[in-house]
C-alpha cells in the first residue's frame, strides 16, 4: 500500500476552453502514463460528445507516477452549467492548478471556480497557459493574477500544453506546494463517493476518495446515507485505464464495484464505510443542487416510453444534478418533466439520450420554477406552465432572479448594458479590471437568460464576453400564461409563462414562427396565441389546393359548381376530424423567438 506522504491529489480549474484537457493530456504524456502512440487530444474526455464539442462534461480521475510519488488528477469541466461537477471534484483534493489563458486573461468562470477552491482552503498554483499563441500577453495576465490573488508574480508558472513548455515546473510545484493527504490508516474506513456510472456487466461503479482507513476486495461496505450493504467485488485505480488492485489506503482515488444492480443505492456525496467496523460520523458530502430549468421530454414513438425511463435512470446515476418525474400531455402522450442546471446541461442530456440510447425525442420549451401565492393562501411551485391555476385564483406570481456578472471588453459596454435592460435587468454596478475589460453586474429574471442570453453575449463581444451568475431568490412579477391554439385546440406543450408587457409581441412572433414550421394540410390550419379567453395573435396556413374541375371542359359551370361545393364540404368535414401533426421544429421554434 502506498504511503500517504507520497500521494498528491489535485484538480485543474479554469474558464471553459482555457486548456484544462490539453494540460491533462500533456501531464500524462510527460510522466509516461501514456505513450506517444496512445496520445490523442482530450484523452480524458472519453464521451464522444465531449470530444466533438471540445468541452469537458464529466469529471474524470487518473493516477500519474512521478519521482516516486503518485499524483491523482481529477479533471473538471469549465462551463457554468457544470459548476456542480467542479465542486464534487474539489472535495477530493488538497490543491488546484488555476489555469488562465495568456490571451484572454481572467474570465468570469475562473473567478467562480477559484472561490470554490478558496472555500475549501485548497492550495492554489496559478499557471498562465497558451503562451505559444500569437495573441498571448503573459506579462499583462501575470499582473492581473498578482492583483487578483495577491500572490508573488515569480510564483506564477508560464506554460504551453501544446509544446510542453513549463510541464516540468508544474509537476515540481505539485510535489512541493500541494500538501499530502491527512488521514489515519488505523481509523474505520471513510471514503467519499464523488461520482458513479452504470456498466452493463458490472452494475454500478462508484468513484471515491479515501479519507480514513483502507478498502480491500471482498470487504463488506455500508453506505451511510442509504444504509445499504454490499460486498466489494473489485477495487481499482485509473492508470489512466482502469487497473484492478487488492487494496487502497488513505488519500487514494479509485473505483469500486459490488454488483449493485439498483442505481438508487449509490448516492453521490455519500460516505462509504465498513459494515463490521463502521465510522461514527459521515463526511460533509455536498450541498444538494437544485435544477433551475425544466422542460418536457417525450418519445416520438409512444412504445419507446419504457426505454426512455430506463435511459433517464442510468443518466441520473452519473449526474445527480439532473432530476425527472413522469408527466403526460394531451398532444404528446406520456413523457417526463426533467430539471437541469442550465440550457447547455439540457442540450447535453438530450443529445446523450439520442446517441447512447438511440431514442428519438421531442423536447418542449424550457421554463423556470415560479412561486404562486393563491387567494386561499397556499404557496405553489410551478415548473410546468400547464399547472398554473386560473387567473382568479392567483394572488401573486414570483419568478426566480439571478445576479449576473458579465465580464466584457469595455468597447462592448453599451451594447451589453442595452441587452441586460431589454431582458428586464436592474443595474447594480460596473467594475473596471483594467483599461480594456469591465465586469457589469445586473439582477435579471432567470427566465430571460434561459433562452439565448449567453449566445448573445458571445456574439456581441466577438467571443470575449463571459457570464457567471448566482441565484438570489424569487421576486413578484406581472406574469401571464400564454396558450397556443391550433384549430381552436390548446396545445399544452407549447404553453408558456411570459411577462405581461412582452406577451403581445411574443405571441405574434410565435404565431409567425409556427406558420413557417407547421406543414400545410388538406384543410386550413388556424394558429392563435391567447391569454385566457382573449386572442392576442392569429394567423392561418392555407389548405393544399386541388383542382377538382380540371377534368371539366367547355362552359359547364353548373358541373363545376357542384364539384366545388363537394370539395368545400369535404374540407369542412376533414377540419372537424383531422389532426395536425406538430413537427419537432414547432417546439424548437419557441426557443428561437426573440
Amino acid at each position: 500500500m502506498i504511503n500517504p506522504a507520497q500521494i498528491r491529489n489535485f484538480s485543474i480549474i479554469a474558464h471553459i476552453d482555457h486548456g484544462k484537457s490539453t494540460l491533462a493530456d500533456r501531464l500524462l504524456l510527460h510522466t509516461g502514463a501514456i505513450s506517444q502512440r496512445e496520445f490523442r487530444a482530450q484523452i480524458l474526455d472519453d464521451m464522444e460528445l465531449e470530444r466533438e464539442r471540445g468541452i469537458t462534461i464529466k469529471a474524470r480521475a487518473v493516477r500519474i507516477h512521478y519521482k516516486d510519488h503518485w499524483l491523482n488528477l481529477i479533471d473538471t469541466p469549465g462551463h457554468i452549467d457544470f459548476t456542480y461537477e467542479v465542486s464534487k471534484s474539489l472535495a477530493s483534493c488538497e490543491g488546484v492548478l488555476l489555469l488562465v489563458d495568456a490571451g484572454q486573461g481572467i474570465q468570469a468562470q475562473t473567478v467562480t471556480n477559484l472561490y470554490l477552491a478558496m472555500e475549501r482552503n485548497l492550495k492554489i498554483i496559478p499557471i498562465i497557459t497558451k503562451i505559444d499563441l500569437p495573441t498571448a500577453e503573459p506579462e499583462r495576465v501575470r499582473k492581473e493574477i498578482v492583483d487578483f490573488l495577491g500572490v508573488d508574480g515569480s510564483e506564477i508558472i508560464l506554460s504551453s500544453a501544446k509544446t510542453g513548455e513549463g510541464t516540468e515546473e508544474i509537476l515540481t510545484a505539485i510535489l512541493e506546494k500541494i500538501p499530502p493527504p491527512q488521514g489515519d490508516m488505523e481509523k474505520p474506513l471513510r471514503a467519499l463517493i464523488f461520482d458513479s456510472k452504470f456498466d452493463s456487466y458490472q452494475g454500478v461503479v462508484a468513484y471515491f476518495r479515501i479519507i480514513d482507513g483502507k478498502l480491500r476486495t471482498h470487504d463488506q461496505v455500508l453506505m451511510m446515507q442509504t444504509h445499504n450493504q454490499h460486498e466489494v467485488d473489485q477495487v481499482g485505480i485509473f492508470n489512466p485505464n482502469p487497473e484492478v488492485v487488492d487494496e487502497l489506503g488513505v488519500g487514494a482515488v479509485g473505483y469500486m464495484n459490488a454488483n449493485i444492480k439498483d442505481i438508487s443505492e449509490v448516492k453521490i456525496g455519500d460516505t462509504m464505510t465498513l459494515a463490521l467496523n463502521p465510522a461514527t460520523e459521515p463526511l460533509p458530502g455536498y450541498q444538494e443542487v437544485k435544477p433551475m430549468v425544466f422542460c418536457g421530454l417525450y418519445p416520438i414513438q409512444a412504445n419507446d416510453f419504457a426505454l426512455l425511463r430506463d435511459a433517464l435512470a442510468k443518466l441520473r446515476l452519473n449526474d445527480s444534478s439532473f432530476v425527472y418525474e413522469p408527466e403526460s400531455s394531451a398532444s404528446l402522450g406520456h413523457g417526463y418533466r426533467c430539471g437541469f442546471l442550465g440550457l447547455l446541461h439540457m442540450d447535453i442530456i438530450k443529445e446523450r439520450l439520442e446517441r447512447e440510447f438511440n431514442l428519438a425525442l421531442i423536447i418542449t420549451a424550457p421554463s423556470v420554477v415560479y412561486k404562486v401565492l393563491t387567494t386561499k393562501g397556499e404557496i405553489l411551485e410551478i415548473e410546468n406552465p400547464t399547472n398554473l391555476p386560473p387567473v382568479q385564483q392567483i394572488e401573486i406570481i414570483e419568478e426566480p432572479y439571478i445576479r449576473a456578472h458579465v465580464m466584457i471588453p469595455t468597447t462592448a459596454l453599451g451594447v451589453i448594458m442595452q441587452l441586460c435592460q431589454d431582458r428586464r435587468g436592474t443595474y447594480k454596478s460596473t467594475e473596471y479590471l483594467d483599461t480594456k475589460r469591465a465586469v457589469v453586474t445586473y439582477d435579471i429574471p432567470f427566465a430571460e437568460i434561459v433562452m439565448d442570453f449567453y449566445d448573445k453575449i458571445k456574439s456581441f463581444t466577438a467571443g470575449y464576453g463571459s457570464l457567471n451568475y448566482d441565484f438570489i431568490g424569487h421576486k413578484p412579477s406581472d406574469l401571464v400564461k400564454m396558450d397556443i391554439l391550433i384549430n381552436g385546440e390548446p396545445i399544452d406543450s407549447l404553453a408558456i409563462i411570459t411577462w405581461k408587457e412582452k406577451a403581445y409581441p411574443r405571441g405574434k412572433a410565435l404565431v409567425e414562427k409556427l406558420k413557417e414550421v407547421i406543414p400545410r394540410q388538406m384543410f386550413e390550419v388556424v394558429i392563435q396565441a391567447a391569454i385566457g379567453a382573449k386572442i392576442i395573435a392569429r394567423d392561418s396556413i392555407a389548405a393544399i389546393k386541388k383542382n377538382v374541375t380540371a377534368k371539366c371542359y367547355g362552359g359547364d359551370i353548373t358541373r363545376k359548381r357542384k364539384l366545388w361545393e363537394k370539395q368545400k364540404e369535404g374540407k369542412k368535414r376533414m377540419k372537424q376530424i383531422g389532426t395536425v401533426e406538430l413537427p419537432q421544429e414547432a417546439f424548437i421554434s419557441i426557443l428561437k423567438v426573440d
